[in-house]
């Protein structure tokens, strides 16, 4: 169990204008990722170091953004000015959290270019809307492991801290696992809610130095 990657929501003028900003604020170019088609979703990506990546994501005109979590969860965050929405957390085995929240975790799959396609298996996403402070969860599938985001460029940005309104208490018991043992080497600072919880600012080692979006 280890952090995978964070997603920003992206902001009303579309997903290449949002994309951009933040490639200015790092320093590198983002690398086009392409559509979720069972979530109605497309999404672009910077690789981090560590295996960890920053997608940017955003909603589709598609019929299956209304009926996946996923994509009422970008539109919700999309349509409240965009911004960061989640964190997520891949583990090897989703079984136990199926078990715990009574549902099955779902398919999800992205297709390159040349034709290989990303497959991975999710759940969480109904807990993150209702508390967003709390991780969303994946497996990716067998086989998938050199298409990862994160090896899609050589990556010069390193993931450095989040900073969450929330509890680590609260994100325990939702992992059942210390949320400590999830971070692998990442940061975080919890702040008391001040609204409605979730992530606050992620901040960046880049070669300009640390950055915080």
């Amino acid at each position: 169990m280890r952090l995978d990657h964070v997603s920003y929501a992206c902001e009303p003028d579309g997903l290449t204008a949002t994309a951009e900003r933040i490639s200015a604020k790092l320093g590198v170019e983002p690398v086009k990722g392409g559509a979720h088609p069972r979530f109605g979703t497309r999404n672009m990506i910077f690789p981090l170091a560590n295996a960890q990546y920053l997608e940017v994501v955003e909603v589709l005109n598609h019929p299956a953004s209304d009926k996946a979590p996923f994509g009422q969860a970008v539109r919700a965050r999309s349509e409240a000015g965009g911004g960061w929405m989640g964190w997520c957390v891949a583990v090897e085995d989703l079984g136990p959290f199926e078990e715990r929240l009574g549902r099955s975790a779902v398919p999800g799959n992205r297709k390159f270019p040349d034709g290989q396609e990303l497959t991975w298996q999710q759940i969480g996403i109904k807990g993150l809307i209702a508390d967003p402070q709390v991780p969303y969860l994946l497996r990716w599938d067998e086989g998938t492991e050199e298409l990862h985001p994160s090896k899609a460029r050589p990556a010069s940005v390193k993931l450095d801290c989040l900073t969450i309104a929330g509890s680590s208490e609260r994100v325990t018991e939702w992992l059942g696992t210390d949320v400590e043992e999830t971070l692998d080497g990442v940061q975080v600072q919890w702040i008391a809610p001040n609204g409605t919880p979730g992530i606050m600012s992620v901040t960046f080692e880049t070669a300009e130095g640390r950055i915080e979006i």
